[in-house]
């Protein structure tokens, strides 16, 4: 069934692929890849950029700042990832996906250049992905370019971690890219160690939203479109400085038809098929440890709470943060690096990291075993060094063992 289809017809009763048969397609067609002889020509970018380095040598690394554009091969078209460094023994990559209207440099710029998450990705390779056709400077699709649907999306990713070598990855994702990144890890669970899911929304619009959104678009120009799927309504009724900037750096550097065709494929999703052991026969969800972001009264909080529900509640820590708006790794980037720093301890990296707020001595992992060992932590901020830290670590034994990790976050 074509992307096109999946646009005209976004009923849940479509047909679906079996992601055992999916994962045997993509496997296959990867496999195939390996014995073709690609040509240099790229026709949907928008410049050839010359001889890159393809890293053959996964263990060179990289100084912490070299970034190296490359543009991957997949079963599905041309991918363009930015990376630093190359894989560091068993240690996975850090690899993000960005919302639908955005790209990596929008999306993740203010959280990557935070001063915490500096010290953090030192200790690993990072990988941006973006969407197919919405980085800086793309080329407009050819008329009649079919899009890939949101399983393809997910499928391209394989061939990222095959080409640099990744033994897996920590996905970061936000809204669309999320929702990738979480049907990565259902198709392809032994490649995710851990995700972090912001604004992540695992249902399938209904036709009341479909229709609702086809008027809008009818309507408006696409960044106003856009905009009330990345900010909060507070935010878009004070039209704040960031929502300013965002609609005009939406309308000036990303292709808009291009956008278009990636809103169009993001709102013919379908569920996300998991759900969390014991509520239905055969129930299958993420396997990895997973945190869930969302800002209070975002858009996507909703969506985040029914995404909980789905998951297992031994290995999901749900974060809600307050006064962070529609995109809290731009508005709190202190904090998110903060929560993924203990994130990342809990999984046993990084067992100490430096802590610049305090007397520059490290924090050790047991931080964050602490917290995954709770059911409910609260973070919150104030002027002390105690209250910068997290605390208020009370184990308290769920009946069922229903509930998952919480923290609320007072910024």
């Amino acid at each position: 069934m074509g992307p096109g289809l999946f646009w005209n017809f976004p009923s849940k009763a479509s047909c679906t692929v079996p992601q055992s048969l999916l994962q045997t397609m993509l496997l296959s067609r990867m496999a195939g890849m390996k014995e073709q002889q690609f040509t240099e020509q790229k026709p949907l970018l928008p410049e050839q950029r010359g001889q890159e380095t393809e890293m053959e040598n996964c263990e060179i690394l990289m100084p912490i700042g070299d970034w190296k554009e490359h543009d991957i091969e997949t079963p599905y078209g041309m991918l363009h990832v930015v990376i630093r460094g190359a894989p560091k023994g068993n240690k996975p990559a850090i690899l993000t996906y960005h919302d639908v209207g955005l790209n990596h440099k929008l999306c993740f710029n203010s959280f990557f250049h935070n001063e915490d998450m500096q010290e953090i990705t030192k200790h690993f390779v990072v990988c941006h992905v973006d969407a197919p056709g919405q980085q800086i400077g793309a080329s407009q699709m050819p008329q009649g370019y079919q899009y890939p649907n949101m399983d393809q999306l997910a499928g391209m990713l394989p061939s990222v971690v095959q080409h640099f070598g990744f033994k897996s990855i920590v996905g970061i994702g936000v809204g669309a890219g999320a929702y990738i990144l979480a049907k990565f890890a259902l198709i392809f669970p032994d490649l995710v160690e851990g995700l972090v899911l912001l604004n992540i929304d695992p249902n399938g619009k209904g036709w009341i939203d479909w229709a609702t959104g086809k008027l809008s678009g009818l309507t408006s120009a696409l960044p106003d479109t856009v905009l009330p799927h990345l900010f909060s309504q507070e935010e878009l009724m004070n039209n704040t400085e960031l929502v300013q900037s965002y609609r005009q750096q939406i309308n000036n550097t990303v292709n808009q038809v291009n956008l278009q065709l990636f809103w169009n494929m993001y709102n013919s999703r379908r569920d996300l098929e998991m759900n969390r052991s014991g509520t239905i026969i055969n129930a299958k969800t993420l396997k990895c440890p997973v945190m869930l972001v969302v800002g209070d009264n975002a858009p996507a909080e909703e969506g985040v709470v029914e995404c909980n529900s789905k998951l297992d509640p031994t290995n999901t820590t749900f974060l809600k943060m307050a006064d962070s708006g529609g995109l809290p790794q731009l508005t709190q980037p202190g904090k998110l690096s903060e929560a993924f720093k203990y994130f990342l301890q809990g999984m046993g990296y990084i067992a100490y990291v430096k802590d610049r707020r305090l007397s520059g001595g490290p924090v050790p992992s047991a931080s964050m075993t602490r917290l995954a060992r709770s059911r409910t932590a609260s973070l919150t901020s104030g002027s002390s060094i105690e209250s910068s830290r997290i605390r208020g670590f009370t184990h308290t034994d769920s009946n069922e063992g229903q509930v998952s990790h919480t923290m609320e976050v007072s910024c």
